[in-house]
Parts: C-alpha cells; sequence; structure tokens
C-alpha cells in the first residue's frame, strides 16, 4: 500500500452542507450514508419526478465493477486513474481490481472536499499494490496528468475511469478533456465511460428541474454522442450499449434485468503496443 498523501490543498476546503453537491447525491442514490440534507432533498425530488433513478445509478455502478474485473483479468491491466470517483460505497475500483490482481495501482480523482476528508477510506488496498486520491477537477486534465505521473508508470497501459462525470462537462470542452487525459496515457491503455442519455422523457424532465437546484448541471447527451468519445480507440465488444448490457454476469450477481436504460457505456483501448 502507498504511504503517499492525498495531493491537494493541506487542510480539506470547508464543506458547505446547505449546497447539494452530485457526489453525495449519487451517495444517496446509492444507499450510502455520506451526505447531508440538501443533498438528500434534491436526489428525493428527482426521484419523484423519475423513479428509476436508483435503479440507474445502480446500473453504472454494476458496470464499473464488470469494467474493472474485464480491465484487471482479460485484459491484463495494472494501472487505473478513476477520476470523478465520488464518495466510496461499496465494491470501489480498488476493491474490485485488486480482488482479481492484488498488485494493482489505483488513483482517485474527485474535486468534492468531502471526498478529499473521506480519502483515508479509499487509500485501503491490498500490500502488493497501492491506492492513490489526488484532489483536482475533470476539467483540469494537466493537473490530473501531472500528479498521476508522481503515482502511477504512465509508460505501461492505464485503464482512465470516467463514470457518470462527463455530463459535469460542457460541450465545447468534454472531448478536448477526455482526449486530453487519455493523449498522455501510452498503446495499450483503456477507456471506460458510461453516462446518462437523453432517450428518457421523464429523466430529461427530472433533470431540468435538478440542474436548476445544484451549482454544477449534468448535460445528458444522446447515445451517439456518448460513443463518439470512444473515437481514436478499439471498442471492446459488445460496444456502446446501456449499461445492463455490457458484458452482464451469466448469473445475474451485481447486474439489474437488461432492457432500456438511460445511460450507455463502453470499453475501448487505445491502439499501440501494451507495454
Amino acid at each position: 500500500m502507498s504511504d503517499a498523501a492525498p495531493v491537494g490543498p493541506p487542510v480539506p476546503p470547508p464543506v458547505d452542507a446547505t449546497v447539494p453537491h452530485s457526489a453525495r447525491i449519487w451517495n444517496h442514490w446509492l444507499g450510502g450514508k455520506d451526505n447531508y440534507a440538501a443533498d438528500r432533498e434534491v436526489a428525493d425530488e428527482f426521484r419523484a419526478r423519475f423513479p428509476g433513478i436508483r435503479d440507474y445509478a445502480r446500473q453504472g455502478r454494476a458496470f464499473l465493477g464488470r469494467a474493472v474485473r474485464y480491465l484487471a483479468g482479460e485484459a491484463g491491466v495494472r494501472q487505473f486513474l478513476d477520476i470523478g470517483s465520488g464518495m466510496p460505497t461499496v465494491n470501489n475500483t480498488h476493491e474490485v481490481a485488486q480482488a482479481v490482481a492484488p498488485e494493482s495501482r489505483v488513483v482517485y480523482v474527485d474535486n468534492d472536499p468531502l471526498v478529499l476528508a473521506h480519502a483515508n477510506a479509499l487509500l485501503v488496498g491490498t500490500e502488493e499494490g497501492s491506492t492513490d486520491y489526488i484532489h483536482a477537477d475533470l476539467r483540469d486534465p494537466a493537473a490530473i496528468i501531472g500528479a498521476a505521473r508522481r503515482r502511477l508508470d504512465l509508460t505501461r497501459p492505464v485503464a482512465l475511469m470516467l463514470m457518470g462525470v462527463l455530463g459535469h462537462v460542457p460541450d465545447e470542452e468534454v472531448h478536448p478533456v477526455v482526449d486530453g487525459l487519455l493523449g498522455e496515457l501510452p498503446g495499450g491503455s483503456y477507456l471506460a465511460v458510461w453516462d446518462g442519455t437523453d432517450t428518457e422523457p421523464a429523466a430529461n424532465e427530472a433533470l431540468e428541474s435538478y440542474n436548476e437546484s445544484v451549482p454544477l448541471p449534468y448535460r445528458a447527451r444522446s447515445p451517439e454522442r456518448i460513443a463518439a468519445f470512444f473515437r481514436g480507440v478499439e471498442p471492446v465488444a459488445p460496444g456502446v450499449v446501456p449499461c445492463p448490457q455490457w458484458r452482464p454476469d451469466p448469473a445475474g450477481v451485481g447486474t439489474l434485468t437488461p432492457g432500456a436504460s438511460a445511460s450507455r457505456c463502453g470499453v475501448g483501448r487505445k491502439p499501440g503496443a501494451a507495454d
């Protein structure tokens, strides 16, 4: 396990419990306890408008688990950069990866001061591997890569994890962000993404109200626009699909009934040598 301290301000910035934050809202939808009344109010209002939100949150979380198991297993990846990790719950990236390959190295990135305050929970991993935390903003890829270089070997493949976070990036910035991150990773690296789509009218209505209540809006995009994040990488079968349909567990563990879903996900490999 790494002894490195989290990167960021020496003292966590103050947490304003009166302002809802997306990481804590998702924590509530996933059944976590690291949230405040302001977060729960917004989360419950969204759920009243769109009752399926908890299922979709669980679908995204289940995809993360299956993707990491594939990456650490069949793909042989031993380094993970998980950006927008949010509050630790269960089956976090390091837990899944290190269960498959104990030597896996995982770096989490988030800009929520409460996540920073809980970084020690994220830093518990195996003796063989390492876990670290970077306090940084997704929209600053140069800062993220600069800090990641001190924790990961960027001459070897890295799995770039962007789980439900690209909707927070404006349209004019989102491709430069993805390209800026992936461009600094070597051939043989992987991109794993899931994000919300604009295919569900009730979800769109709930999202419109949600965006009026939070400081950081979320943009649902068409399936085609989410698929465009994978330009320049080789998609892993079955491609970009609704979350329940990406390599569902044959035993049904950690998945929900496949079907229509207001999300799209996928994994792609950056061309080039694997080492």
